[in-house]
């Protein structure tokens, strides 16, 4: 039986488990999907011995991801170009990485909104963590012809801009309601309208009509930012898909098999959203 596994600290909260095991039924394999919180000091040597554990490769979640881009061997471009790693596997004995978080972004805006990057002139991004940085490489894959990056510290902001180039300008989070106009994207990355967190205010009256904006936070589904454009009739996409389908080349690694990103499974996740926040078990 095949084992894989997502690690971080902590770990309580991943839904991967349940989108992985759905994934197994569904294909008929034998295998398990385990949720494992290891704290930092003691995640190289976990990475390291994966395959004494039986594991042939799992999903790595903050805070681990820039570590396992240490330990691993990697190609994948992507990876190497956000120094982050969220996907490992075994390759014999060789500790193997990629980082599929760009590839989640992507497809989710591909299947919901499709067409999106047909005229991706400016784009806004909130936030300037780990999830920006996919989020960015992911846009100027696309071809955006400039990004307004707003974080809440501008320094944080600047050094990220700085890191993707000349297309990336950071702009003070006092600015981010100006910096909506004309924009064709605009991409939450931060934890404000989180369940729990504080709302993002934020003044969307200066967004084109034929704007698209998409928060990666997906508890709630729709964040106070969502509903707030879909009120005033602007293309929406939540962050529920993301994490889906940046779920998919791990599994196929891993299992053999490339699963499907469907309305069974985004259904069957949405239940247990719900269901956490309405405290059942």
């Amino acid at each position: 039986m095949k084992r894989a596994f997502v690690v971080g600290y902590p770990i309580s909260h991943s839904r991967s488990p349940l989108i992985h095991t759905f994934w197994l039924r569904e294909a008929g394999i034998t295998g398990s999907y385990e949720r494992l919180a290891v704290e930092p000091a003691a995640f190289p040597d976990f990475a390291n011995t994966l395959k004494e554990q039986g594991f042939v490769g799992g999903n790595v979640t903050v805070p681990h991801k820039e570590e396992a881009f240490r330990l691993a061997s990697v190609d994948d471009q992507v990876a190497r170009d956000l120094h982050a790693v969220n996907t490992l596997w075994l390759e014999g004995d060789r500790l193997r990485g990629a980082n599929t978080d760009v590839v989640g972004f992507l497809a989710n805006l591909d299947q919901e909104a499709l067409g999106w990057d047909g005229r991706l002139g400016r784009a806004v991004v909130l936030g300037a963590g780990g999830a920006s940085r996919a989020v960015l490489y992911g846009l100027l894959l696309r071809g955006a012809g400039e990004i307004l990056l707003a974080n809440r510290t501008f320094e944080r902001a600047r050094a990220l801009a700085a890191h993707f180039g000349p297309k990336v300008k950071p702009v003070a989070w006092e600015e981010a309601d100006t910096a909506l106009a004309g924009a064709d994207i605009l991409v939450n990355t931060t934890s404000l309208g989180m369940k729990g967190q504080p709302s993002l205010e934020l003044d969307l009256g200066g967004l084109p009509e034929t704007a698209l904006v998409t928060d990666i936070v997906y508890v709630p589904l729709e964040t106070p930012l969502l509903a707030k454009a879909r009120a005033l009739g602007l293309r929406t996409v939540d962050g529920l898909g993301m994490l889906l389908h940046q779920a998919v080349p791990g599994f196929e690694r891993w299992f053999g098999v490339r699963p499907l990103v469907s309305q069974q499974l985004r259904a069957l996740v949405l239940a247990d959203i719900e269901g956490r926040s309405q405290g059942a078990p």
